[in-house]
């Protein structure tokens, strides 16, 4: 799907358009050398017949073909014309206006960013910073506390600047050495953790009071800022977004949330945990520097050298993490006309309806209106058959189930007037086998991985297709057609059920594309087995061997644990979740490693053990601390609670006492406390982990006792079960 620039043998690394039109291109030659261009922005947009009326611009007017309402084109390379029918168009209900206007550019000119260039020719340059300490050890304001250094990492170079002194001459001088290395050394992309809510806001305060500009971006400009939020999940979080033009802002703290959304099982959101998480630390090569928070000001003074490890290490795991998670979204560049900022931060239908917009904009049709209203049909098939421990277990899935039923069936949307949708479908999908292919074939490891990432890619926006068509403001959106797709995969997994049982595979838990069985007489044979299976499926339906596992606990549906040659795999919320105290957490995988044969202890052993230092309040708090996500903004709950309107949260009530206080997404971590008299509400008697004093603000065992009773009632029916039962 990529498509190159229109310049010959140059790829295109960077793009910005200015306010009045002027389009700014950074173009990259095949030696790596880069030079500058420009061009003028031709800005469109899609209105109706009825209310383009209400704009002046009738010279500007073009007829579109096909049914759609959104029937006129105005078009103008005059961006003060162009903002006037911004002005005048406001409250008209059909109008559409595609933004940024980069992607405007890229959309008209069939243009993509990064053409050919491969993931390790991208250049990532890793930020981070380190800040004078607060009063009383508490966190820094960048109001008050100055920065103390600036690391920044770009493939083999590196630049660790420091203070020269604590005085604001040395800090202006610190900020001015970040803007000339951004500008000598040109990076594509700036990555950081938490770079947008911590380093980059807090470098901006601390420029503003030196009258130092934020000239991060390229073409000579500074960087913008505006608040924004992230929908991850049931959740916001909301962040200070940071825009360089010609540049990308990468935040992988925010992106390993998104990436957690598969598979929930991270603890911690923290760049150490993180980068443990993915193996990025014990890949350092070097014994990892670690600095408590509040002894980084000191380390500074007194043993920079140190200081400075610990800086560079943050650089290193920072780079890993992203090397994870940016390819998927390069990769989304080179398939959608898109920046790669915008790709990281928006949700996949919009970036689908971009693909739409590009060709109903090349072949001159009107729109549709978007689907507003979706109405509920029937999900994917999901059943859990089993409860307990099974050996020999193998997992079989239907490759792109939903995506190759919708080409099976042969129906566009019902208001796809040009008929893109099935085309730009299996467009993809031969592109996603081609690259798949290529990834087994390959010997070049950097090619392999650049591959892999690619087909990953392509199978998302493959599967996102069908999402699309029941989301609700989907441009082309089509709920009966979504309906009946999976109504047919129902209908397709059953069949597949019912095989097993003929074959004497005890289906054990079923979920939409894919089938866990007991293998039984096939425990030496899945790909038999597969055969068999194989032999029902109708045309264009490929099921697959996803693979054996030694045992697998059954919980309840969509609640499970595999054991994979000893290393145990947990699914679900019920069995692992960031919402319950780290103790429970702990208990419950202890118990999932008993029953599949790894090295737990006895749970009732453990349970013994838990009670007694509980009540005995030896159990460290952090053990019992828990960590729950603000899903409100914690100053619109303060008001709605004074007034009655909301319940208390004890989350939210520390979050207020907090200096400073989190923002809506952020993370609190608890406990509760003994309650005073007249204070006996869990709300009133939560105190910030921070807050935790054994002797003035201990907590109180019984809250946490009756949590335990309350878990082993909840997992009664699994502490009967014997391991190798």
């Amino acid at each position: 799907m990529a498509a190159a620039t229109d310049c010959e043998n140059t790829c295109l690394t960077g793009i910005w358009v200015a306010p009045d039109g002027t389009v700014h291109q950074c173009l990259r030659d095949p030696d790596g050398q880069t030079h500058q261009k420009q061009a003028q922005l031709e800005a469109f947009m899609w209105v109706s017949a009825e209310d383009v009326k209400s704009l002046d611009g009738e010279s500007h007017v073009h007829s579109l073909k096909g049914s759609g309402p959104f029937n006129r084109m105005l078009t103008t390379s005059d961006m003060e014309q162009f903002g006037q029918w911004m002005q005048q168009g406001k409250g008209l209900r059909r109008m559409e206006v595609l933004k940024p206007y980069e992607s405007q550019y890229l959309l008209s000119h069939g243009m993509r960013l990064f053409g050919d260039l491969r993931f390790d020719e991208l250049k990532r340059c890793q930020l981070d910073i380190e800040t004078e300490i607060g009063p009383n050890g508490k966190f820094p304001s960048s109001q008050r506390q100055r920065v103390l250094a600036i690391g920044l990492k770009m493939g083999d170079k590196e630049a660790l600047l420091s203070l020269d002194a604590e005085d604001d001459a040395s800090e202006k001088a610190l900020l001015e050495a970040l803007n000339q290395h951004l500008e000598e050394w040109d990076p594509d992309v700036i990555e950081g953790h938490n770079i947008f809510n911590f380093d980059l806001e807090y470098l901006r305060v601390r420029a503003g009071k030196h009258k130092v500009r934020c000239a991060w971006g390229r073409f000579g400009q500074e960087a913008s800022f505006r608040k924004s939020r992230l929908k991850v999940a049931e959740r916001w979080v909301d962040f200070q977004r940071c825009d360089l033009p010609g540049r990308t802002v990468f935040d992988t703290y925010l992106m390993v949330q998104l990436y957690d959304l598969t598979s929930r099982d991270m603890t911690s959101y923290g760049l150490k945990a993180v980068a443990k998480h993915f193996g990025v630390t014990k890949d350092l090569g070097h014994d990892r520097t670690y600095i408590k928070g509040d002894q980084i000001h000191a380390t500074f003074k007194t043993d920079r050298a140190r200081f400075l490890g610990y800086l560079r290490d943050d650089l290193l795991e920072t780079e890993g993490v992203a090397a994870i998670l940016l390819p998927t979204y390069f990769e989304q560049c080179r398939s959608f006309p898109t920046l790669l900022q915008e790709a990281s931060l928006r949700g996949t239908s919009s970036k689908i309806d971009l693909l739409f917009f590009e060709k109903y904009y090349q072949a001159g049709y009107a729109l549709p209106d978007p689907v507003e209203s979706i109405g509920g049909f029937e999900g994917g098939y999901t059943q859990s058959f089993r409860s307990g421990v099974f050996r020999d277990v193998f997992h079989y899935d239907v490759a792109s189930l939903y995506p190759s039923l919708l080409i099976r069936a042969g129906r566009n949307p019902a208001n796809d007037d040009l008929g893109v949708f099935l085309p730009l479908l299996e467009e993809l999908r031969t592109y996603r086998l081609r690259y798949k292919s290529l990834a087994k074939s390959e010997k070049d490891p950097a090619l392999r991985r650049e591959y892999g990432a690619r087909q990953a890619t392509f199978k998302i926006l493959i599967n996102s297709f069908y999402g699309y068509l029941g989301f609700q403001g989907a441009r082309f959106g089509d709920p009966e057609l979504a309906a009946q797709v999976t109504s047919d995969g129902r209908a397709l997994l059953q069949s597949i059920i019912d095989r097993m049982h003929v074959l004497e595979a005890e289906p054990l838990e079923a979920d939409t594309d894919g089938i866990y069985v007991c293998a039984g007489k096939w425990a030496k044979d899945p790909e038999g087995l597969l055969a068999k299976v194989r032999e029902i499926l109708p045309d264009g339906i490929e099921l697959e061997f996803d693979g054996a596992y030694d045992a697998m606990l059954c919980y309840k549906s969509k609640n499970y644990a595999l054991n994979e040659g000893g290393k145990v795999i947990i699914r679900g919320s019920a069995l692992r979740s960031r919402g319950i105290e780290p103790f429970l957490r702990d208990l419950t995988e202890n118990l999932v490693q008993y029953l599949l044969g790894g090295d737990g202890k006895p749970p009732a052993e453990l349970m013994n053990e838990m009670r007694e230092s509980i009540g005995a309040g030896t159990l460290p708090v952090k053990s019992l601390a828990k960590m729950e996500s603000l899903n409100q903004n914690p100053a619109v709950y303060a008001k709605s609670a004074e007034e009655g309107k909301t319940p208390r949260r004890a989350a939210l009530e520390v979050a207020l006492r907090m200096n400073p206080v989190p923002k809506q997404g952020d993370r609190v971590v608890y406990y509760i406390a003994y309650g005073e008299k007249g204070r006996k509400a869990m709300w009133q008697r939560a105190y910030a982990l921070s807050e935790h004093d054994p002797v003035l603000c201990p907590y109180d065992p019984g809250v946490y006792l009756k949590k335990l009773d309350e878990w082993e009632e909840k997992f009664a029916d699994l502490l009967e079960i014997q391991p190798g039962s």
